[in-house]
């Protein structure tokens, strides 16, 4: 799993380490600290403790005003890699059997992470029904490809949907922007002539006045 911590991982583990010689041993508080420190090899065992974290909200008892907050402050983890190893736990737990989820071999067993995440993605845009899920269970419990070429072919398979273009009043004033930006710079050459400038700078103030009367319906 890639850093997305916004920390290398040498001065994350040892500031998680040291906030871990102030918790006393043995309470769940302290568990989860270990498990971010070696979550790069057991995401699955981080997610589970996360999402109890986050739904029995554990970092309030330990002084966090949010999840968000605790996850960065204490685990040196970012928000989005929180909602990634969450998601992708619950995926796990939705189309699991629980018994499955408790055995010896989990989490070190449990699928690759970044396969996972493609496919809890791809239900989340409703594009991987239960059925669609099952079929394709075996393909990542007991994977004959390497995650990256798994990773290719579920992405492939549920691609992500186009970016919806931006609000057209948003590209006018863009728009306005670059044409204000080229008028001043036309005026600051000293090899364009002044006609030449004095064009581009009524050019912009018509965009600028286009940008101004546009909006969104």
């Amino acid at each position: 799993m890639p850093d997305t911590t916004g920390m290398s991982a040498s001065v994350a583990e040892v500031e998680i380490a040291k906030k871990a010689m102030s918790v006393p041993p043995g309470t769940f508080r302290h568990t989860v600290l270990l498990a971010a420190k070696r979550f790069k090899s057991t995401w699955a065992e981080l997610g589970k403790l996360l999402v109890q974290v986050r739904d029995e909200a554990k970092y309030e008892e330990w002084g966090h005003a949010s999840f968000e907050a605790y996850c960065l402050k204490e685990l040196h983890i970012k928000k989005q890699t929180a909602l990634k190893l969450t998601r992708s736990f619950s995926f796990l737990a939705k189309h699991e059997a629980p018994e499955e989820l408790q055995q010896h071999e989990f989490p070190e067993k449990a699928p690759a992470f970044e396969v996972v995440e493609v496919l809890a993605d791809a239900e989340e845009r409703g594009q991987l029904s239960p059925t669609e899920y099952k079929s394709l269970r075996d393909s990542i419990w007991s994977p004959e490809k390497s995650p990256t070429e798994l990773k290719k072919e579920f992405t492939e398979r549920f691609p992500r949907p186009p970016p919806e273009p931006p609000p057209e009043s948003l590209q006018v004033r863009k728009l306005a922007q670059m044409a204000r930006k080229l008028a001043s710079e036309l005026a600051g050459s000293r090899r364009v002539p002044n006609a030449v400038a004095e064009r581009a700078a009524a050019l912009a103030d018509d965009v600028e006045e286009i940008a101004s009367s546009v909006t969104d319906a």
